[in-house]
């Protein structure tokens, strides 16, 4: 038996966003300012996080945990993409193109179940508010980090095994900016409608379940909070109003593609531009801008380091 059985094609054509030359260097600007931009919105919600004291509980210890995720799932492909405006042939190999696949659904897996930690937090915190440090403990925080990305790597280990030993003999250009694993699928040299229904069917499993159970904690939440009238309930209503946000934001995308197969390429190649780009750069914007905790901390930790850079220049 021949074991190559990968296949006979070595690397992949990626498509890219555009095919026009002349938009390729503003698009290279324009996405290497919005990828700076995630990083340092992101890592500055984390620095915020573990610097101020006050910040230490379940919600901003998950909330950090959002933004590392955000960080990888933004990493994966972007600077590749970015990298990639500056050459006229966009290729990768058999094996970067695979690695793409494995943490596009690692990442994306683990922020599914991260949201919806973040979603039981805020369930526990309005609904049960006298027994919240005792159910949302630290080692409780812990574990549903480790679940996330246990779930993560489940699931795109499972996804994985329906590609790697697809064969693939051309063509080999996938029209989008990254290796995505439905559009990777289509290019196998065998009929792949049962593995193309086992890819939505497990995406989707995991999407809409996340998805469902989510509906349901904000719909519990928003019943509890509209019988309260108080000023903790508008501060709950104002942190559920940004969970929602990033919610829609991160699923819409999401379950467009691997929910609804029937959408087109250029469609899904906007969409998920959406969620692995605007949605890690949204993210901070949303929890900062309507955070006042977030933004005192931020304010104290910009102070802070004012005073040292004026110490260490006197």
């Amino acid at each position: 038996m021949n074991e190559t059985n990968h296949s006979q094609v070595t690397e992949f054509v990626l498509l890219g966003l555009s095919n026009s030359q002349e938009l390729q260097p503003f698009l290279f600007l324009i996405f290497s300012l919005l990828y700076l931009a995630i990083l340092l919105g992101n890592f500055l919600i984390i620095l915020t996080v573990t610097s101020d004291s006050r910040l230490h509980t379940p919600m901003y210890f998950l909330l950090a945990n959002l933004s590392f995720i955000d960080i990888c799932v933004a990493s994966f492909a972007t600077p590749k993409m970015i990298a990639d405006f500056l050459v006229e042939r966009k290729t990768i190999s058999f094996n970067a193109c695979l690695a793409q696949i494995f943490f596009v659904h690692l990442f994306t897996g683990s922020e599914m179940v991260i949201l919806v930690s973040m979603a039981y937090d805020r369930y526990v915190a309005i609904c049960k508010p006298l027994h919240y440090m005792t159910i949302m403990s630290r080692r409780v925080c812990i574990i549903l980090v480790l679940i996330s990305w246990c779930v993560g790597f489940i699931h795109t280990t499972s996804q994985l095994a329906f590609t790697v030993n697809l064969p693939f003999c051309g063509p080999n250009q996938v029209d989008s900016f990254f290796c995505d694993l439905p559009l990777v699928t289509k290019l196998a040299c065998i009929d792949t409608y049962v593995v193309s229904l086992l890819i939505v069917a497990d995406s989707g499993f995991l999407s809409l379940s996340s998805f469902l159970l989510l509906v349901v904690s904000y719909t519990v939440i928003l019943i509890t909070v509209r019988s309260h009238s108080s000023a903790s309930m508008a501060k709950a209503r104002s942190t559920l109003t940004a969970h929602i946000t990033v919610v829609t934001l991160f699923f819409g995308p999401c379950i467009f593609i691997y929910v609804w197969p029937f959408s087109g390429y250029s469609v899904d190649k906007v969409l998920a531009v959406f969620y692995t780009i605007f949605t890690p750069i949204l993210n901070p914007v949303i929890y900062t801008l309507r955070n006042k905790e977030m933004k005192a901390a931020m304010s104290k930790l910009r102070s802070r380091y004012l005073k040292s850079g004026q110490v260490l220049q006197s």
